[in-house]
This record gives C-alpha cells, sequence and structure tokens, in this order.
C-alpha cells in the first residue's frame, strides 16, 4: 500500500485533505442548485488531476503527503464518497444537479462537496451576531458609562473616516496638480472587494490621461489662491480654525444638536413623577380656570341686566310722553 494511501485511511487526515481543498488553494468548482440548496460541484477528473498534479502556484500544505500516480488519487476520491465527504450527482439542466443513485466514484461523473469544513468560526460569529443585535435593541437600558463610551467611539470613527478622506484628497489633488494620480487606498471603497482586499494595494501611482493640463492648471491657481488667503488673513483663518476644534468638542460633549438641559440628560432613563409641587400648580391653574368662567358668566349677566334696564327705562320715558 501506497505511503498516501495508508496516511488517509484516517478520517481526521482526510479532513484536513478536504479542508485543504475547499480553500482557495484547492481546485475550481462551480455553484448549482441540488434539491433547493445551492452547492459546490465540480467534475471527478479536474478532482483527480489536481490530486497528482496540483495547479501552478499551488502550496501544498506540508503535513499532507502527495500523491505520486492517478490510482492513489482515485483510491482516495472513493474514500471520500464512502465517508459522504462528497456524493455523485447528476446533471438535469444548467446549474441543476440531482443526487445520483450511482454512489461509486468515476472520473467522468460529477461530484457535489457534502463536507464544509471546520463551523467554529462561523458558529462564533453568529454568536456574535445574535448577541450583537440583542445588545442594541437593548440600548434604552444600557448604563449611562456605556452610552457615553458608544457615543465617544462613534464620533472618533466619524473624524478618523472624515480624516483619511480628506487626507486621500489632498495627497491625490497635490500630486494630480504634477501630472500623476496617487491614491492612498486606491480599492478602500470598492464594494466588490473583500475586508482585507480592500487595502490592497496600500498606493497607486500612474500617469494622468491626455488632456487634463488645463483642469490641472485651474486647480493650481484655487490652490495658491487658498494658501495665499490663508497666510494673509490669518484672523479669518484661525477663526475658521477655531470653529472647527469647537465644533469637535461639541460632537464629544453631545451638545451639538442638543435642546436638553444636563439634568434633562442625566435622569433620560428615569420614569418621570410628577412633584406636590407640579400637582399643586395644576390644581391653582385649574382652579384659576373655574375662576375665569365664572366672571365670564358674570360678566353676561351683567351685561343682559344692563340691556333688560335700559329697555324698562325706554318705556317708562315712552308711557309720561
Amino acid at each position: 500500500m501506497a505511503e498516501s494511501e495508508a496516511f488517509y485511511e484516517n478520517e481526521d487526515n482526510l479532513k484536513k485533505l478536504c479542508d485543504f481543498l475547499r480553500g482557495k488553494e484547492g481546485p475550481a468548482v462551480r455553484e448549482a442548485i441540488e434539491m433547493d440548496k445551492r452547492v459546490y460541484y465540480l467534475k471527478g477528473e479536474k478532482l483527480v488531476n489536481f490530486l497528482v498534479e496540483p495547479k501552478k502556484g499551488t502550496k501544498w500544505p506540508s503535513n499532507l503527503p502527495k500523491f505520486k500516480t492517478r490510482q492513489e488519487a482515485i483510491a482516495v476520491c472513493k474514500e471520500l464518497c464512502r465517508l459522504h465527504f462528497i456524493h455523485r450527482s447528476e446533471k438535469r439542466g444548467k446549474g441543476d444537479l440531482t443526487i445520483s443513485r450511482n454512489r461509486d466514484f468515476d472520473e467522468s461523473g460529477y461530484f457535489t462537496w457534502i463536507y464544509e469544513g471546520d463551523k467554529s468560526f462561523s458558529n462564533m460569529m453568529t454568536t456574535l451576531l445574535v448577541v450583537g443585535f440583542l445588545c442594541c435593541t437593548c440600548f434604552p437600558i444600557w448604563p449611562q458609562f456605556l452610552k457615553v463610551f458608544v457615543w465617544y467611539m462613534s464620533v472618533t470613527l466619524l473624524i478618523f473616516i472624515f480624516f483619511l478622506i480628506t487626507v486621500r484628497g489632498a495627497v491625490f489633488l497635490c500630486i494630480w496638480i504634477l501630472g500623476f494620480e496617487c491614491w492612498v487606498l486606491p480599492n478602500l471603497f470598492d464594494e466588490t472587494l473583500g475586508f482585507v482586499e480592500s487595502f490592497k494595494p496600500f498606493v497607486s501611482f500612474e500617469p494622468t490621461k491626455e488632456g487634463q493640463l488645463i483642469y490641472r492648471a485651474g486647480i493650481a491657481v484655487a490652490f495658491v489662491s487658498f494658501c495665499y488667503w490663508a497666510v494673509t488673513q490669518p484672523s479669518e483663518f484661525d477663526g475658521f480654525k477655531q470653529g472647527q476644534v469647537d465644533f469637535i468638542k461639541d460632537l464629544y460633549a453631545g451638545t451639538l444638536l442638543s435642546d436638553m438641559s444636563q439634568a434633562d440628560k442625566d435622569n433620560i432613563d428615569k420614569p418621570r413623577m410628577p412633584s406636590l409641587d407640579d400637582l399643586l400648580k395644576k390644581l391653582d391653574s385649574s382652579d384659576d380656570e373655574e375662576e375665569e368662567e365664572l366672571d365670564e358668566e358674570e360678566k353676561v349677566a351683567k351685561m343682559l341686566e344692563d340691556l333688560v334696564g335700559d329697555e324698562d327705562e325706554d318705556i317708562d320715558e315712552d308711557g309720561e310722553e
């Protein structure tokens, strides 16, 4: 028995091999739908070819022995089928698979991955996501120091992003005026890339396209004019800087858009119960309203009496005449 076959008889060693095959260095796979589930599959021949002759640039793990013959690779593939790391599938249409009744490994068949690798990291991230969601929904009952911490962290992140964008734009502008395009972290805002790929490369540097000389000259004049204004009008520029500093201080203090007193902020989570003074004031105001209503009724009655009295006087004067 070959060394590789004896090594891969152990199921744990087969899992290590599957982890490698399912990783970025593994063979290319295609996506399809099988039993209403998205799966990844490849042809048996491609799997055997990869095990015997990996593609150029592939870093084969040092803890896994390589395959010397196709027979060794086919024997291990059969073992993968037997232990249900992969299963044979049949094509019903483009991107549509169904499980085959024939379970034997054959280079001409299509095989779907069942093994999904170590799920510890995925389970941990799912748990963190659920815990984070629950924590966010319970934000109103957080202690005050945690709310202040989240506020400071959010403001700091906002200022950092604004500073990073400003520096990137300033560096690009200064070098673009000289005839070159230089971007710091050029893929930072590329939504099609992953998290790590967004930070690669760190700097891109290439000459500008033709026909931009007029625009570069105009931007250069505007930039020089701004620098001249900043130097010759120090009082206005200092006021501008002081305004930015005050703005940042207000952000951290939480008073930029606030229309609440500090006491209201401190007691925002406490139930608001009316005090005795508030109740007495409310009673006094209700008594005043009743008195005002009575006063109005008395005024109306007095007006009616005056009208009746005037009519009686007119009647008496007519009788005397």
